[in-house]
């Protein structure tokens, strides 16, 4: 675990932004910063935070423990979905097969939970008992396990818009995605989440809930990219309160950005207009929970990178 003293010290040496010359055609993200180049593409993580689709400032190390998970878990479940890894040349940076990304999220629910606009919670609240084409049943309680983990796609907006939750025949009428492309995706998925909620239990945590991105090779073949089961694109909650704290009506325990999304709530921010500052304790208190979630998942120590992160992903890819 992060001592806070370091995690202080780094509050004002995060990394928000990349510009390399030199590493190819450049695609900001929310969070990531991608360069293609020859057949490659190398993703910069930074330590940006993003949350109802708006940036909302940086956590310490942030970048480093998502792109250390994500490499963690691409070469645990290659097996299971194939995907576009192929390094890690610096502490915040995938090398990875350039893929052509489906322009829908594949997202994967196995309890009625969230804030946000597009969370089945929030649907579910409001009266709404069909969600992405699903029909939900009457009694439910927040955070409750649903019967069975549903797939509750979403339309993919760009940065700073809003995603918007669909239903395959909405998203087929769309011409989003062709049926077999989007079939293919959703199988993947639901294997995908199977898999991460076994590793994840063996190691006294629940998998909630997660979003998948899909691309396909230069081949045709659809694969895993971006990140999966990150503190960024799923919730975790610990296993061993989760039982006690549903029963009191109490929220369960996180170990993921939702840490974040509930300070923002408690001040009824959700998504719109400019959101309030992140104080250093929220800051701090985020940092240390990525890297429980890093350290509980993989069994290994979490061991940062002090070194200032901008000339140091320069050296490490032979850039000037």
């Amino acid at each position: 675990m992060l001592d806070d003293s370091l995690v202080k010290d780094h509050l004002a040496q995060t990394l928000d932004h990349t510009n390399f010359e030199g590493l190819g055609e450049r695609y900001e993200g929310k969070v990531r910063d991608n360069y293609s180049r020859d057949g490659r593409r190398f993703i910069v993580v930074t330590d940006r935070i993003s949350a109802f689709d708006r940036i909302l400032g940086t956590i310490p190390f942030k970048g480093q423990v998502l792109n250390r998970l994500a490499a963690w878990w691409f070469a645990k479940t290659k097996d299971v979905v194939a995907n576009h890894f192929v390094s890690v040349p610096d502490p915040n940076v995938l090398e990875c097969v350039e893929c052509r990304p489906l322009p829908v999220e594949f997202v994967m629910r196995a309890y009625i939970t969230g804030s946000t606009s597009t969370s089945l919670w929030t649907h579910y609240a409001a009266g709404s008992r069909l969600f992405c084409g699903i029909e939900l049943p009457e009694g439910l309680k927040k955070n409750q396990r649903l019967d069975q983990a549903i797939l509750t796609p979403a339309t993919k907006a760009p940065k700073g818009a809003h995603d918007v939750s669909a239903s395959r025949e909405e998203i087929l009428a769309a011409g989003h995605v062709d049926a077999s492309d989007f079939d293919r995706a959703a199988e993947l998925a639901s294997r995908l989440f199977s898999a991460g909620q076994a590793i994840c239990a063996a190691r006294g945590l629940v998998l909630v809930d997660t979003k998948y991105e899909f691309g396909k090779t230069p081949a045709g073949d659809i694969v895993v990219i971006d990140e999966i089961h990150t503190p960024d694109s799923s919730r975790f909650w610990l296993a061993e309160s989760y039982e006690e704290r549903f029963a009191a009506d109490l929220d369960p325990e996180p170990l993921d950005k939702d840490f974040v999304r509930r300070f923002y709530t408690a001040l009824g921010y959700r998504g719109d207009g400019e959101a309030p500052p992140l104080p250093p304790e929220v800051r701090i208190g985020a940092a240390k929970r990525y890297v429980e979630a890093f350290e509980r998942i993989t069994g290994e120590t979490f061991e940062p990178d002090t070194e200032p992160p901008l000339p140091r992903i320069a050296k490490n890819l032979g850039l000037k």
